[in-house]
């Protein structure tokens, strides 16, 4: 149990006792941003002012009075009728074996309920390599997977391969105008195909392997030759950015079950849609959208969004209680369209959750990085990864809320200094891991602690106690950042600590002490890093 639900818990029975009855979750803990007004507090008093007809703070005194326990020091009531409470030092020492005892499980709780949860990430279309851009969305969804499951979510981590439409098209159109070239004959890359150096890489392998022979192959061979080559790179970047997927879906599959056309026959029967300048429309602005939206192009082709929308109701069919969508700065207007869409087919739509992912800017000893994906002028994750190493990047893309533009410092990302905040969090786990290695002793959980009196030490165990209910809510909030903050704030009180403390020393009691206190702030510096996709160095 977590301590914020441990005191809601306090509370709830207090209130019992007083034949009050609220329920867990209107009981709001907060930690206060002085530590004078306590390690944590509430405003329950002032919630029930108004139903109990009574001053908040008469609530107050007849709750502290209710309140049985043996985990506060003191229990302060300050106006207009906040109760403060101040944990005695016996239950922060108690988190200590806690955490020593559950080790890589520090932190594990059943807040979701196992309840079902598709999270789709990344999904780029097989057309390019990866660059920063899906770095930033790969390290938002792998991180949310990790943090959701950490609290009880059944969590399936899903790929969408867009292998039908016209971009394919273009696709097989580029690769084969390059596999001219290459055969030394007249070439001609559409003003829509693709320019990176992967399609000439991609053309060259084929040559590489038949020579001229492929010229007469049609535009289908190249499309599904560079699909295969294209999806096999994108696989070994995420895999080497610790980015991992359950499921791979395929459009294409959509198509062959049939299901594109079951969701285009349910619109038309239900009067959905209606045709328009020899195009079919859907009547998306009924259901929240700003308009309605073509599904069937006049030529007969259908638009991304019903092959969208087929995917959706495919991942609802599949089980799935609840879907996180991850998609690009260029996506905002999708939102609606796509939630009316499923409004439409009688599904809730707030089943749906889509993430907005803001753009990454590259800098370099202060100037900005300017980059084209059309012109095949960019930088891809691969590229970011050499430039910088993974936990870096990593680290880089987890700092921020997914609604805000990073600046992506290179210059800072690469310094071995504690201006860089990955630099400064390995630093605080190499300095921990050398003291441990130095004891050469195995650091046994104590009966009691007697020896620990640094006010620096206090503040730490306060924020070791604090790290169940963070992982919490950067999995309700679905912001992986707060974990990011959360760690960089404890590896700063750590380095403070460090220089005020002697950690081995002749006493034998007192340098146990230290010792697990020292191993609890390593595992949580740990699996707060694993919840962001990072391994640390051990030594710097």
């Amino acid at each position: 149990m977590s301590i914020k639900k441990e005191i809601q818990q306090i509370i709830k029975e207090g209130l019992a006792n007083i034949d009050i009855e609220e329920s867990l979750e209107n009981i709001v803990i907060e930690i206060p941003k002085k530590e004078e007004f306590g390690n944590y507090s509430t405003n329950i008093s002032l919630m029930l002012a108004k139903k109990l007809r009574e001053s908040p703070i008469e609530i107050a005194k007849k709750i502290k009075e209710n309140i049985k326990n043996d985990i506060f020091e003191d229990i302060e009531i300050a106006p207009p009728g906040f109760i403060n409470f101040y944990l005695k030092k016996e239950r922060l020492y108690k988190e200590i074996n806690k955490i020593i005892q559950e080790d890589k499980q520090y932190g594990q709780n059943d807040t979701g309920k196992k309840l079902k949860v598709n999270i789709e990430y990344v999904s780029a279309n097989p057309t390019g390599i990866l660059h920063i851009g899906h770095g930033r969305g790969a390290c938002y969804g792998d991180n949310l997977s990790r943090i959701m499951s950490l609290c009880g979510y059944d969590v399936t981590r899903e790929y969408y391969i867009n292998d039908a439409g016209n971009q394919m098209n273009n696709l097989g159109i580029s690769i084969k105008e390059r596999y001219k070239e290459i055969c030394h004959l007249d070439f001609n890359i559409p003003e829509d195909g693709y320019h990176g150096k992967e399609i000439i890489n991609i053309a060259k392998k084929i040559y590489d392997q038949y020579n001229d022979k492929k010229l007469e192959e049609s535009i289908n061979y190249f499309k599904e030759e560079g699909l295969k080559i294209l999806m096999h790179q994108i696989k070994q970047d995420l895999d080497k950015f610790r980015v991992n997927f359950d499921v791979f879906t395929s459009e294409k599959s959509l198509y062959d079950k049939g299901l594109i056309e079951k969701i285009l026959n349910s619109f038309k029967k239900n009067n959905e849609c209606y045709v328009e300048d020899n195009a079919l429309w859907l009547k998306t602005s009924n259901y929240g959208d700003e308009k309605d939206r073509v599904i069937v192009k006049n030529d007969g082709n259908y638009t991304y969004l019903l092959p969208d929308i087929a995917y959706h109701v495919d991942k609802i069919e599949r089980g799935y209680e609840k879907l996180i969508d991850v998609f690009g700065a260029d996506h905002h207007g999708y939102i609606n369209r796509l939630k009316g869409s499923l409004e439409i087919l009688g599904y809730n739509s707030n089943i749906l959750d889509i993430k907005i992912l803001q753009m990454v800017r590259l800098l370099k000893d202060g100037e900005e990085i300017k980059i084209s994906k059309r012109t095949g002028k960019t930088i891809t994750l691969n590229d970011l990864i050499e430039e910088v190493g993974i936990n870096a990047a990593r680290y880089f893309f987890a700092s921020k809320s997914l609604d805000t533009q990073i600046d992506f410092d290179l210059s800072l990302a690469i310094k071995n200094s504690n201006d860089n905040p990955v630099y400064y969090i390995e630093y605080a786990n190499a300095r921990i891991t050398s003291i441990l290695k130095n004891y050469k002793k195995e650091v046994k959980i104590k009966d009691n602690y007697q020896t620990i009196t640094n006010p620096l030490a206090y503040t730490i165990m306060n924020k070791l106690l604090m790290f169940t209910d963070v992982v919490i809510s950067a999995a309700e909030k679905q912001q992986p950042h707060i974990i990011s903050n959360y760690v960089y704030e404890l590896t700063t009180i750590f380095h403070s600590y460090y220089t005020t403390e002697k950690f081995i020393t002749e006493n034998e009691e007192y340098t146990e002490e230290r010792m697990a206190l020292l191993k609890a702030i390593k595992i949580v510096i740990n699996n707060s890093l694993n919840l962001i996709g990072i391994i640390p160095r051990e030594q710097m």
